[in-house]
């Protein structure tokens, strides 16, 4: 995802500190990551979920971009859980 700054919500903040994931594994992920979905219809802005890995450790982050000022705005972060997610990390499991 092309951003020239990056904000955190309060709650990825908060998930972040809970899950030991640091503001350099996101920016990682925002980088280097494959968005995985899509949510055009967010608000205020369209949103996407990507996923990374970091020292191989897989994570999710939601993020989305003002196309104004290219900002992202990381809404979430976390590690996939093995047991909703298949192998790949980038689809639910039924």
């Amino acid at each position: 995802m092309d951003c020239k700054t990056v904000q955190f919500t309060r709650h990825a903040v908060q998930r972040m500190f809970q899950r030991a994931i640091t503001t350099e594994d996101v920016r990682r992920v925002l980088e280097s990551g494959e968005v995985i979905a899509g949510y055009p219809e967010d608000t205020p802005y369209p949103s996407v979920l990507m996923l990374g890995y970091v020292q191989d450790r897989p994570l999710h982050v939601v993020a989305g971009r003002n196309p104004a000022n290219e900002e992202c705005i990381v809404v979430t972060v976390y590690v996939p859980d093995p047991l909703l997610w298949n192998e790949d990390f980038k689809t639910r499991r039924n």
